[in-house]
């Protein structure tokens, strides 16, 4: 390998490649774990087609710069899963002359040759492709070569009679997606909501239909409508890839599927219920290596300066509220991922685990065995933590344990139900915590939602300055219809690239309630939580509806999307 790569860099260096460029692509690779072949696409100053060129002239195979997709069969392609064409940076083009036509982007790749020919029955005949150029061929190829879910449902229905249903067997035995639609039914919707950005996958059975719905950007939207008659088998499949008992259908199950789709490691959390015409099923997907930021979630500059400040406090509660999707792991594991260093023991305690963090012990609760959010908080003050984060408090042994953990010198991160930050103080109270406990180890409250946000390409054709009647209709007080007056401001418009809906990704609205002497003082007198958010208003507090009329000016979302998500707040 030494002598292969001196040799390729002094083949670059004759073709106008400096060593330098190649160093960093090493570099990169190393760094990210990925092929050599992946990282020059990265680097900028090394040419794909000179990197090719070398190859070619270290090992005689031709160059091809060009490749026409039309010319590449879905059958010939299908054979080879699209998991195992990326790793090794290969990809059989077509036939010709009795031999299989195979592009490659590394010499590394002639070590799968003789699998090829195994698979393929046919001798094979490698050529080189830059690696930028065989990247975007094989994803052309693949997405043409998968069928769609309607496509492969309206196959499989023209299959089976109507009242018949597809053999568990086959689900449960064929691995082979060639050989069985519901395999490729099943691949295909996880596909389609990868695609579609989607964060929940719902699979729902009803006395004459099944429907399959995807929330994108926190909105649920029908996909699919596959007859009825398949959904035993649907939900069969997806049971034996998560690891659950396809026999027991009377009970709740939850499970977990790893796949590796378009080159990304994904995580599917699986929960299926019992309901009156099947079981309903659940998939959250999970992506595996997401990097997390505090610069990233859409805090404002004011916010994201105190909340910094307070997560470096070596002792103390921070509390993030909000309901069920509303963000709250993202901006804890945002949080954690900030302060997470070598000098510091960071442990967690989750159900489920949802992300995997380098380098902080994360503990799952497990009912059956009673490893609860509590009796793992008592067991982590044995452990030396300095920093503590606990899935949720939802009882009082949990919530008097946090409470003893910041008392007895650690910092506890942990997440509420509740509508607002200033209520927050009363639910903890409600759990038997002595009021003035609360008021001294309580350092900040962290209410949040999140919007959807305009999606960039169409977001023009929506601009418009709103008359001074909707605004009133918004029910902004004086000082905030001064701030919107005249302003322009953005409706959600659709194009080809947000699919219509006019909007793309989500970003997050926050109210951050820091602690003071003056709302100490209110949480031991027992104060309505009104009386608590108007001192911290006064304190220079902004609501969530005042953080989102602030990014509706900015042209971030809409107002129909910050009225949606703040309406029984404001």
């Amino acid at each position: 390998m030494a002598i292969r790569r001196v040799a390729i860099a002094e083949k670059l260096a004759e073709l106008g490649v400096h060593e330098d460029s190649l160093a960093k692509a090493r570099a990169l690779a190393s760094k990210k774990e990925i092929p050599l072949r992946q990282a020059i696409v990265e680097v900028k100053g090394v040419d794909t087609v000179a990197m090719a060129q070398a190859m070619s002239a270290l090992s005689g195979l031709p160059v091809v710069t060009q490749v026409d997709v039309g010319a590449i069969l879905p059958e010939t392609i299908r054979k080879l899963p699209n998991h195992i064409a990326r790793e090794n940076g290969i990809l059989p083009l077509y036939l010709a002359n009795g031999e299989l036509v195979v592009g490659m982007a590394d010499l590394d790749a002639l070590n799968t040759l003789d699998d090829l020919r195994v698979l393929y029955g046919y001798p094979v005949r490698p050529v080189i492709i830059p690696a930028d150029v065989l990247s975007d061929v094989t994803q052309q190829a693949y997405d043409k070569a998968a069928q769609s879910a309607e496509a492969i449902i309206e196959e499989a229905d023209d299959d089976v009679e109507d009242g018949d249903d597809l053999a568990l067997d086959d689900a449960e035995l064929l691995d082979d997606p060639n050989q069985a639609p519901i395999i490729r039914f099943v691949n295909a919707v996880l596909s389609q909501a990868i695609k579609e950005r989607a964060s929940d996958i719902h699979i729902e059975p009803y006395e004459k239909d099944l429907v399959v719905r995807y929330r994108i950007d926190g909105v649920l939207k029908e996909s699919l409508r596959p007859p009825s008659k398949f959904k035993n088998t649907i939900v069969a499949r997806i049971k034996i890839m998560a690891g659950l008992n396809i026999a027991e259908k009377r009970l709740p199950q939850d499970g977990r599927i790893r796949k590796k789709m378009g080159g990304r490691e994904i995580d599917l959390r699986v929960s299926t219920v019992p309901v009156r015409h099947g079981e309903r099923v659940v998939m959250r997907i999970l992506e595996k290596g997401k990097v997390f930021s505090l610069d990233k979630i859409g805090m404002s500059g004011k916010t994201l300066s105190i909340f910094r400040e307070l997560i470096r406090r070596p002792h103390g509660i921070l509390l993030v509220t909000g309901p069920t999707g509303s963000g709250k792991s993202t901006t804890l594991y945002s949080a954690l991922t900030e302060i997470n260093s070598p000098d510091k023991n960071i442990l967690t305690i989750e159900d489920p685990v949802e992300y995997e963090a380098p380098g902080i012990g994360q503990v799952q609760v497990n009912h059956k065995i009673d490893l609860t959010f509590a009796s793992a908080l008592r067991a982590f003050l044995r452990q030396d933590p300095d920093v503590i984060l606990v899935g949720e408090i939802r009882d009082s042994e949990t919530a008097n344990n946090a409470v003893q953990a910041s008392l007895t010198g650690h910092l506890v991160f942990s997440t509420l139900h509740t509508n607002d930050s200033a209520s927050s103080f009363a639910r903890i109270c409600d759990m038997d915590v002595e009021n003035f406990l609360v008021a001294d180890t309580v350092l900040g409250i962290l209410a949040q939602r999140l919007v959807r946000a305009l999606c960039p390409h169409c977001k023009e054709e929506g601009r418009y300055v709103p008359p001074e009647t909707e605004l009133l209709e918004l029910g902004l007080d004086e000082e905030q219809m001064e701030l919107a007056r005249g302003k322009p401001v953005y409706r959600a418009m659709g194009c080809v690239e947000c699919n219509d809906l006019g909007y793309s990704g989500r970003t997050g609205i926050y109210e951050f309630l820091t602690n003071s002497d003056d709302i100490q003082r209110l949480v031991i007198q027992n104060a309505p939580s009104s009386q608590i958010t108007k001192v911290a208003v006064s304190a220079g507090m902004d609501t969530l509806f005042d953080d989102g009329l602030r990014k509706v000016l900015e042209g971030i979302t809409t107002f129909e999307e910050v009225k949606r998500v703040t309406t029984a707040e404001h």
